[in-house]
């Protein structure tokens, strides 16, 4: 039986970057999660009998929220939806899981890499039929509903057993619970050669991938250890669990420290990796050797032929626009375009649907292709393997072959987190009403040559997004980037980009914010960080 409940709008329901993300207690309000479901999919239109991917990370309240989902689509009229074993879809998956199936669209229930537990953050995000993220106008549209939503329809239908594989019915609509590993993993196999990376494991290479206790352990488990033949083990903390035990879930060198630590100890694997909360992020670290987002990219894109999906060459390289120039240089050698985006992986999905580009990459550690619409941070890891497989040389060695060849990018990010969102907000208004004035300074010996207000004019569809970052540009090629991030849940966070191109290879080896501190204490000095937010120091350091 269907009930209609009478609602009033809620404050704040408006999708970021990746989806609506808030507090566990918010969404655990009475009627806050039904709101927003029907919102979503009173905006959506002809999707009567179509099919629906449910899914997500496996954090607190992901179970009870995907029930609500579940119950407001079969009100809505859907025919079927695909639900991943015990709720778990990983955000790539559920992307793969869209397009394989030719749905209409997904719900994906996370906060990606924000930490989780009954006191930690949680999310809805909608992807569209190519398995992509919701562009603005749907997300718009979405807000706009839920400002003037006044009732919202759902089945009474008891909850739907997650996990058990096999299908069900609520209402009308099927119900097929899947294995949610199994349409991931025949698609990496049709693009990695899988036997070179068993051979490589066959060699004696050792590894360590630690899924941070989230959503990419199963599926680390079933292709590293029982496919490619990874020693028993090679998967840590690969049980995902509603709080992560504890961690946050950020592949970064903060939060995924005892891994760094133990690649640049004496009893490091060959090849170190960790995914996030929702497995879209990715580290990848060498024995002795970190590599940044940002580089990882670069390399890929470079040798991407040698993997058996990629064989032909790559259209194009997509990169955000903070991420380094270290990919335009490989894209210019490969003879392709290097697009400039936004920040957010939607931007890229006009960019892949047209064929313009293959690889695509963020410095926030995502990093993607064209075989699904999501970064894909075990795609990554497979793809540093099958490079490693092919060439077999060290991580260390391939990085220092490629810095030779194309010169390198010293870069890093400074994150000065849960800032007072007005304090941040006027930060940036107030540099921003002084571009004009920079270009011809000097500043801590270095001028300025321009300066901009990043905006995005879209090759495919015309659209054009502005205020995406503040830019500043020194006559020597070094830049500084500011931008407030739209994934935290708390106050504002204040990222601030910072990066240097070094030719020589005789200054390869230098430390990243040794080789940047003039550009470092400039970045601090020209909005007066530390008098507008009182950070004398930033969160974390990447």
């Amino acid at each position: 039986m269907i009930r209609v409940v009478a609602t009033t709008p809620f404050d704040g329901q408006k999708p970021g970057t990746s989806g609506l993300r808030k507090k566990v207690q918010v969404f655990q309000q009475p009627h806050y999660v039904e709101n927003f479901v029907q919102s979503l999919f009173d905006s959506l239109k002809e999707f009567e009998g179509e099919t629906l991917v449910v899914g997500g990370d496996g954090r607190y309240f992901n179970r009870e929220a995907i029930q609500t989902v579940i119950k407001i689509a079969a009100a809505a009229g859907f025919g079927r939806v695909l639900v991943g074993q015990g709720g778990i879809l990983s955000t790539p998956a559920a992307s793969a899981v869209i397009r394989k199936h030719e749905a209409f669209g997904g719900i994906i229930l996370s906060a990606s890499h924000n930490p989780g537990g009954e006191h930690g953050d949680f999310g809805i995000k909608y992807n569209i039929g190519n398995g992509g993220p919701a562009p603005e106008p749907v997300t718009d549209a979405i807000f706009a509903r839920s400002q003037a939503i006044t009732q919202y329809r759902i089945s009474d239908a008891p909850d739907v057993d997650l996990d058990t594989q096999g299908i069900t019915r609520v209402e009308d609509m099927v119900v097929d619970v899947i294995d949610p590993v199994e349409d991931y993993a025949e698609l990496m196999g049709t693009l990695f050669d899988f036997d070179a990376i068993r051979d490589l494991f066959g060699a004696g290479f050792t590894m360590r991938f630690d899924a941070m206790s989230a959503v990419t352990g199963p599926y680390a488990r079933a292709i590293l250890e029982e496919t490619l033949g990874a020693a028993p083990g090679t998967v840590v903390h690969g049980q995902p669990l509603p709080d992560f035990g504890g961690h946050h879930p950020d592949p970064n060198l903060v939060h995924a420290k005892d891994l760094y630590d133990l690649l640049m100890s004496d009893h490091a694997p060959d090849l170190g990796a960790a995914s996030d909360g929702d497995g879209d992020r990715n580290m990848i670290i060498g024995r002795g050797r970190y590599l940044t987002p940002s580089d990882s990219l670069a390399i890929i894109a470079a040798n991407a032929h040698l993997a058996p999906g990629y064989a032909a060459g790559i259209a194009g390289i997509a990169r955000s626009m903070p991420t380094s120039g270290a990919a335009d240089r490989v894209a210019e050698k490969l003879g392709v375009t290097c697009y400039e985006t936004p920040t957010g992986w939607k931007f890229f999905g006009n960019l892949l649907d047209a064929g313009l580009a293959t690889v695509c990459g963020e410095e926030s550690f995502g990093t993607g292709s064209n075989h699904v619409r999501e970064k894909d941070g075990l795609w990554a890891v497979l793809m540093w393997l099958n490079i490693l497989a092919v060439r077999r040389q060290s991580v260390a060695a391939i990085v220092a072959d490629h810095w030779a060849t194309y010169g390198r990018n010293y870069y890093t990010r400074h994150d000065y987190e849960e800032v007072d969102a007005a304090a941040a907000e006027g930060l940036v208004a107030d540099l921003r009403a002084r571009l004009d004035t920079l270009p011809g300074s000097v500043l801590g010996g270095l001028t300025v040559e321009k300066a901009d207000d990043f905006a995005y004019h879209d090759p495919v569809d015309g659209s054009v997004t502005t205020k995406q970052g503040l830019r500043v540009f020194f006559t020597d090629g070094s830049r500084i980037v500011y931008r407030l991030s739209g994934t935290g849940t708390a106050g504002a966070t204040l990222r601030v980009y910072i990066e240097r191109f070094e030719p020589d290879a005789a200054r390869h080896d230098l430390d990243t914010q040794a080789a940047l501190a003039d550009l470092i204490a400039i970045a601090r000095s020209l909005p007066d960080i530390e008098g507008r937010t009182g950070r004398s120091e930033p969160s974390v350091i990447t």
